[in-house]
């Protein structure tokens, strides 16, 4: 077989909830995992055949299906290799393929509620650069030639409206290759160095709050099918912050881990002066773990969470939608003005000479 680079293999959710699925269907209904592994393989994409093929391999030289997904870290997380680790230990496998496939169609639901929410802010963005463009290639041009007829004495704004006008009509190539270079630019920053503008953007007014409900709602959905998993609480902590984005989030996941280590309840760890895990949350956790219902508690937590996230992203798309048309309001406003200004003086010169 071909040897592909594992790293470079990357599923999308909907991917992987597609495998998980027939995985699951088709264990619970007796085949072996050789021979659900070979089915598979014949309805497959390409992403999936060549993860297929390899864990086919991997299985037929006797190692665990873990170990074999486990060679791919772009397409299954630490959380979900261990899931299935502790599912063929159990002899659960079949069972904790459904509820990761469960998991990750509430995750995908969640991020499409997020796209949803972020659609209209997008689409007034696209109407405001379409806007854009066609004033610096239709009306300015027209208007910059009626300038320099009258030999009118032009503000900074209107002259660098005329630069960019100019610049896109007789240099389109330069501007695209520099466009070109400013998006690749942000990308590689973006693969490269993320966690940087990861930090800057969670430090933002709303975004900040937002981001961190979000990170709970996560950290507590997987912590849940971790623990209902039957993996212990410490190791169960510590995969569920790989899930977390936030700095101090993480902090405070890590703090309670540590207590669990030291034999102390690890609900205790996730106070703090900034209040980031509400009580209400840290409560449920307390009962829970005093009354061996841990896991119950934990689902319970996350669902709570997760009417939280939707409540706190519609209020903030709420307040994004009037902002950004202010913003594309002032800006376009700022353009009909660096044209207007220019014409009121003309006509003051006009009116003067007479």
């Amino acid at each position: 077989m071909k040897k592909i680079n594992a790293n470079s293999i990357r599923l999308s959710a909907e991917d992987k909830i597609s495998l998980f699925s027939n995985m699951g269907t088709m264990l619970s209904a007796g085949i072996p995992i050789a021979e659900t592994i070979e089915s598979l393989l014949d309805e497959s994409k390409k992403s999936i055949r060549q993860v297929l093929l390899n864990v086919q391999e991997d299985i037929s030289s006797g190692h665990h299906l873990h170990q074999a997904i486990a060679k791919f870290p772009n397409a299954f997380d630490k959380v979900t290799v261990n899931l299935i680790k502790s599912a063929e230990e159990s002899g659960t496998l079949e069972t904790s393929l459904k509820d990761i496939e469960k998991n990750m169609r509430k995750e995908m639901q969640f991020a499409d509620n997020v796209k949803s929410a972020l659609m209209y802010p997008a689409l007034v963005m696209v109407v405001f650069v379409v806007v854009l463009i066609v004033m610096l290639l239709v009306v300015i041009p027209k208007i910059a030639q009626v300038f320099t007829r009258l030999k009118v004495n032009l503000p900074f704004a209107t002259r660098m409206m005329i630069v960019l006008s100019d610049a896109l009509i007789h240099h389109p190539f330069i501007v695209a290759g520099v466009s070109t270079l400013v998006v690749v630019g942000v990308a590689m920053f973006y693969r490269y160095k993320r966690d940087l503008l990861f930090n800057f953007l969670f430090d933002l007014p709303g975004i900040s709050q937002l981001i961190r409900k979000t990170d709970l709602t996560h950290f507590t959905r997987n912590l849940y099918l971790l623990l209902s998993s039957g993996i212990p609480i410490v190791m169960a902590l510590e995969l569920a912050e790989e899930v977390v984005r936030k700095k101090e989030v993480k902090e405070l996941i890590r703090n309670a881990r540590n207590r669990a280590v030291s034999g102390y309840p690890f609900f205790q760890g996730l106070r703090s002066k900034k209040r980031i895990v509400p009580e209400m949350m840290i409560k449920l956790m307390e009962v829970g773990e005093k009354t061996g219902t841990l896991e119950t508690s934990m689902q319970a937590v996350a669902d709570h969470m997760d009417y939280e996230v939707t409540k706190s992203l519609e209020k903030f798309t709420t307040i994004l939608e009037p902002v950004m048309l202010v913003v594309v309001a002032l800006v376009v406003g700022g353009m009909m003005m660096a044209i207007i200004s220019p014409m009121y003086g003309l006509i003051s010169q006009v009116g003067a000479m007479r």
